[in-house]
């Protein structure tokens, strides 16, 4: 795959993005964010087309695609780069916070983010989609999960709800194992400790960041010790460790569903038809994204090579995505990726 280049962007006024940070923080499927002040620099401004509804217009510019400093966000990137490289698009990835992705997106700086988490952005994004700043493309994965869970040991023995944490709160230490400071999970147990909810008053929580409570947590259940912490699926947590999720029975962690979703920004479908429909037609499982963050976060593997070689052992899912879709020239994009890959 050709080398991905950077992304030259023009985001956000400072006054924006800090007043955003105050708003939201939020998790996904596989990280901590990159922080706001890795806003990326600008040295002009993209180039613009004309309104062209009949054809493509991607020949004469970039696609610029954003990601968060997420694993699962970060290999879904690098496989969507590969494929669409191979469709003859110039592809800028790269990783933003947020709030920053919610803003590129909204003044057309950034073309496609297709990791939201909806329910757990919350009111910042349904804000954005109201209002017609960013476009919500279409849902792509469903059924995934946030929410506290513990080793399959401590379930087993009695502990499968929020609610039972305090019976056992001397086991657990009092203590709660969540992920940077600001997260939204982690604001949703602090609530309840300062609330006793669930009677979890008086307890504590390990803030850091993914890798380090992945460790954390690791030791604990090596050593089998009681731990509760913030886990979420995809993810490679859900493959290395024997673990199960607590049910909610007030509904801290929100009573929706979550599911994630492709969203781009105002006017893509219209001038930009063929992209659209690459976004529009992926789907994927969530036992596919749990391989990716695998390779990716746990083995370490490099994104650009593993996503060349996931989309060489999955053409059939591949062509479904690029079914109906054109090449930047004008060819068909399914005999385009049979070329390149079978």
């Amino acid at each position: 795959m050709n080398q991905i280049r950077s992304t030259k962007t023009k985001i956000l006024v400072l006054a924006l993005i800090f007043a955003l940070l105050a708003s939201v923080a939020l998790t996904g499927c596989g990280g901590e964010e990159a922080p706001a002040e890795e806003e990326p620099a600008t040295t002009e401004e993209p180039a613009s087309t004309e309104e062209d509804t009949t054809e493509e217009q991607d020949i004469p510019e970039d696609v610029n695609l954003a990601m968060v400093d997420w694993t699962c966000s970060t290999q879904k990137g690098y496989i969507h780069a590969e494929i669409l490289e191979t469709l003859g698009y110039n592809v800028n990835l790269e990783s933003y916070s947020l709030p920053i992705i919610l803003e590129g997106l909204s003044d057309g700086q950034l073309d496609v983010f297709a990791d939201a988490w909806w329910v757990t952005w919350g009111t910042p994004l349904q804000e954005a989609v109201d209002e017609g700043r960013v476009i919500h493309l279409d849902t792509h994965l469903e059924n995934v999960n946030y929410a506290p869970a513990v080793p399959v040991y401590v379930y087993e023995a009695g502990v499968t709800s929020l609610a039972d944490l305090a019976d056992y709160a001397e086991e657990f230490d009092y203590t709660y194992y969540g992920l940077e400071p600001g997260n939204d999970g982690n604001e949703i147990m602090l609530d309840a400790f300062e609330n006793d909810i669930y009677g979890l008053s008086g307890w504590e929580i390990v803030e850091s960041n993914e890798a380090a409570m992945i460790t954390e947590v690791s030791v604990a259940i090596e050593e089998e010790e009681w731990v509760v912490f913030s886990g979420w699926e995809p993810h490679y947590m859900n493959v290395i460790f024997d673990m199960e999720y607590l049910d909610d029975p007030e509904g801290i962690w929100g009573e929706e569903p979550e599911f994630v979703a492709t969203i781009s920004r105002p006017g893509l479908e219209e001038e930009r038809p063929n992209l659209a429909k690459f976004y529009k037609q992926f789907k994927i499982e969530i036992e596919d994204v749990n391989e990716w963050v695998y390779a990716f976060g746990y083995e370490e593997r490099d994104p650009e090579e593993y996503a060349a070689e996931w989309v060489s052992e999955n053409i059939d899912m591949v062509l479904a995505w690029v079914d109906g879709v054109k090449t930047v020239d004008g060819g068909d994009a399914s005999e385009a990726v049979e070329a390149a890959y079978r």
